[in-house]
Formats: C-alpha cells, structure tokens, sequence
C-alpha cells in the first residue's frame, strides 16, 4: 500500500524468510559458520536456537544456498509427529516410496538407508533439517539419534540440523539425551540484535527494498529497539505498521511517535505512559522459567535415576592456581564445591582465566573484568555456543554451570581433551567427563584473546585501517606464500580472498569480514604464545 509512495520496489518488512533481506550481524555471522562448519563435519547433529523472530529459518536458508546444488534435503516443519510419522515425512521429503499404510519402523528404515547409501555412492550429501524442533518428543529425538547411526565404515550418511527455541536446549540437557547431545558437532544460540544493530538492519531492508536515503529518525530506531527487545520479526512488524502510518499521515519519515502508536496497534503497547512490559520482556520471563523449570527436572531426573557411569566418592582437589592432579574423570558429581564462597565464583574463575594469560585481575576494582582485560591488551569473547565451539577456539573459558538443585556458578575450563576436562573452581581443580559438562551447561561462556596492534574492532572489506598492513604480513606467512606488502590501508582486493580462503580453511564463513574469530583462528596458526585448551591445563 505505502511502497509506491515511499519508492520501494518492493515491501521491505514481509515476515517471509527470504535471504535477500538477511541482515548478517556478527552473531547472524557466527551462527551462519557453525552451520556451515556442522556440514563440513562428518555427519551427526547441528544445532541452532533462538528466540522467535531472531532469524533461524532465514540463516538456515541462506545455508541452503551454499550447499551444492545436488545435495538431498528434507525439511520438516511441523515435527509434533509419532516416530512412525517422523520416518514417513522423512520418507516423503527425500522421494522414497514406502508400502501403503506402513508402519514398521524397521521398514522405514531399511528405506532409508538404502537411500543414503545411494546418495553417497554418487558423491552427495543427504541433510535433514527440523523446524520448531523444541516440539519433538524424547522418543522422536532418540529416533533421530538412531538415524545417525546409519554409516559407512568411515563417513555417516545422514547429517541433522535441528532448529528451535531455547527449550530445545533444555531439553536436549536431559540424561535421557546425553547420548544425543555428545553427537552435536556444533551449536549456536542466536539472541536480539544490539541498538546499533537494530539501526542497521533497518535500514539494510530498506536498501534492498530500493530505498537509499534516510526514513526513520535516530529517535524512531531508539524507541524501535526499546519496544521490540531486538526482535527482527517484531521489528518487521512494528516497521510496517509504521510506515502505514506514515503513508496515512502523509510524512516522509518515520519518527518515535509513529513507532509508538505502531506498538499500541500491532502489540498492545501503551507506550503513551511508559509504565507497560514490553513484549520481549515477557518472553525473556518465560523463558528464564522454562529454563529454572528445565534445570530442576534434570536435578530431579539425575536423583531418581541412577548413572550407569556414577562412580561417587570424591575428586581430587588443588588450589585454585596450582597444577592439576592425575586424577580419574569424575562424572556424577559436577556441582558447586560443598565449601567455599559461592558468591565469588565468579570472582574465582575470572581470576584463573586471568592467571592463565599471566595478567592479574582486581575484583575490587572497576570496570568488569573485560574492561580490565581491554587495558591488558586483550578482549573477551562472549556468548552461547557449544563445547566443539571452543574445541576450535582453542582458548580456556568461563562456563556458568548449573547444580543438583539447579543453582549456577562459575568455572574456568582450563583444559579440553576428547573426554575428558578441567574445571577450577574457588577452591578446587576437578577432572571431569565431558559429557557430564554438557549435561549441566547450557553453553553460555567468556573467553579471552589477544588483539594485534590497532585492532579497532571487526574489518568489512572495502574499509580502510592500519590492521590491514598485519593481517597482510601474518596471512603470507600462515598461508606460505611471499609476503608483497599491499599499498594503502584499503581491505581489498586479493587480501579479501586470502582471507576468505583462511577462513574456509579454518571452517568460518568465507565472508572476508575480519572479525575476534577470525583473529583468534589466525593467532593460533601463526603459533602466538597463548593459553590453549588443548595444551593441557591451560599452558601455553
């Protein structure tokens, strides 16, 4: 209706999933290269959760995008389905004909394996991806888990993508799903977008929709924000109303009152008096309730069940700062020391994390400890990921874990092998199983990494910046090729491609952006002297 007198081509806030519209953040980013580096993997499940509106489906399907043109993929969307209605969509979504009326599950089966060993033998990959997948039931997902196991003597057949809201990764903490949890090769969880990014990706969706100059004001995308939590979906949808408005009031731009009204209309926002919750706010209760009541049903589970790997006792314990002792995995008893201040943990694991990059950290002071670190030299990198995340990151970690009584606390995670971890807490080092890690962390983490000399924040191609001359130098070097010094500061040219061929080697999104997981890959393959996870403890 307003498209014509704005001069769009065409209408900028539609809901549908179209990649053409996907405004990619850092977070959209990094979510899109897990997906890609789950692909790359050797089969198995990848995992992306966020809240609704945050743009799954969409990164999903710029995925889709990428992978080769004769690759087999099921999509299922609506998966509250029976495990025998679970193998006959997959069935129908892949073209595999099945008797009439069947309901064999082994039959089912035999189908589909046949069917993957062919798609194989010609040189293909099969994907299954699952929409809304926090609605499948225990007895679906262990189905799935099943499905994996359908294999060559070196390579599995089938490869999962599972995409939901953040229930899902409540639910696949349960014990009864540990076994499907271990065979995530990699998980994202994509939150709201910033303020700034807020900005950003409105007027991202302008510029496709063929507008170029200016229509919401710095006020309308401040209050934007504010009503819609970061939401894109609910940001679409407050947009268009909007600019209904402002085609209704004849004005050429959007402003803050516009927006206001919007919300009052679309969500019910009584924005006039400021005194209502925001939508995005009930969703952030609902979701920290799910999360409590998750937590309490794993705590229950574990108390009632038994572990066919509980050992008991207790493990081996040092000081916080000292060397770890040769001590058996532990794997019944992942909680909170039964002594110590838990009201520092925190305080504690930062302080280790810190003493591994041999920098002190001063609790009593501020700013937080990412501020210190800035002051240090070094940055943080935060957010919810996966154990096969920091596997490649190669870096030691904070982990806010989760008890018996499904209380939190923090740990350091100084040391990752194939089973096995180190965790320091307040007052002890333990040496636990990694499966119990998974089955008590929901993957939020802080990590540290050094930055190189005027790191002034993520590099697009065609910017200018001084890091150019070092990201020139350090490449040739890594790549082994000569080292021609590029002219200017311009990220350009055969610098971007050296970049996104690194970044391809290194299982990142080839997308030439220059970005702390990019450097962080780039330090460990140019041998920087850091603390590593795989170097046992933490040393480096």
């Amino acid at each position: 209706m307003y498209n014509e007198y704005f001069g769009f081509q065409e209408s900028p806030f539609s809901i549908a999933p179209d990649p053409r519209y996907l405004y990619m953040s850092e977070q959209h980013r990094e979510a899109l290269a897990h997906l890609v580096y789950g692909l790359n993997s050797d089969g198995g499940f990848v995992l992306l959760t966020g809240e609704v509106g945050t743009g799954k489906t969409t990164v999903c399907r710029c995925l889709l995008e990428q992978l080769p043109e004769h690759t087999a993929v099921a999509f299922i969307f609506n998966p509250r389905l029976t495990v025998e209605e679970l193998l006959a969509t997959v069935c129908d979504e892949f073209g595999i004909r099945y008797p009439e009326g069947n309901t064999s599950i082994k039959v089912f089966t035999d189908l589909l394996n046949a069917f993957l060993l062919d798609v194989h033998a010609g040189g293909r990959k099969a994907v299954l991806i699952i929409d809304e997948a926090q609605n499948l039931g225990i007895d679906v997902l262990e189905q799935l888990r099943l499905l994996t196991n359908l294999e060559t003597n070196r390579h599995k057949l089938l490869q999962i993508i599972l995409l939901g809201q953040p229930e899902l990764r409540e639910q696949l903490s349960r014990p009864a799903l540990r076994q499907l949890s271990q065979r995530i090769t990699a998980r994202y969880h994509l939150g709201p977008l910033s303020r700034n990014d807020t900005g950003a990706y409105v007027t991202h969706r302008l510029s496709v929709a063929g507008l170029q100059k200016k229509l919401f004001t710095g006020s309308s995308i401040k209050k934007l924000f504010h009503l819609s939590g970061g939401i894109p979906r609910l940001i679409n949808i407050l947009c268009d109303r909007a600019l209904l408005g402002a085609f209704a009031g004849e004005k050429n731009t959007v402003n803050s009152s516009l927006v206001k009204k919007a919300a009052r209309e679309v969500l019910g926002e009584d924005g006039a008096h400021g005194n209502r919750v925001t939508p995005y706010v009930w969703v952030t209760a609902v979701l920290i309730l799910a999360v409590l009541g998750a937590v309490l049903s794993a705590a229950y589970y574990n108390k009632n069940i038994p572990s066919e790997t509980a050992t008991g006792g207790k493990t081996g314990m040092s000081s916080a700062a000292g060397n770890t002792e040769n001590t058996p995995p532990q794997t019944a008893g992942l909680q909170w020391p039964s002594v110590g201040p838990r009201d520092r943990d925190n305080i504690a694991a930062f302080m280790e994390l810190f003493r591994l990059w041999g920098i002190s950290y001063n609790p009593g002071e501020e700013p937080s400890p990412c501020r210190q670190a800035e002051s240090q030299g070094l940055q943080c990198l935060s957010g919810p990921g996966g154990l096969n995340d920091l596997r490649r990151l190669d870096r030691p970690a904070v982990l806010k874990l989760f008890d018996d009584r499904g209380g939190e606390y923090y740990a350091a995670l100084t040391a990752l092998e194939t089973d096995t971890a180190t965790l320091v807490t307040a007052t002890e080092t333990r040496h636990v199983a990694v499966r119990d890690i998974e089955s008590r962390w929901l993957g939020d983490y802080t990590l540290l990494w050094r930055t190189p000399p005027d790191y002034r924040g993520e590099l697009m191609p065609g910017k200018s910046a001084p890091l150019v001359r070092w990201i020139d130098r350090e490449l040739a070097a890594v790549q082994d090729r000569p080292f021609r010094p590029v002219e200017g500061t311009e990220f350009s040219g055969s610098l971007v491609n050296y970049v996104k061929k690194f970044q391809l080697s290194r299982g990142l999104v080839p997308d030439g952006i220059v970005g702390p997981r990019t450097l962080i890959h780039l330090n460990t393959a140019a041998g920087m002297d850091t603390p590593k996870l795989s170097a046992g403890g933490g040393e480096k």
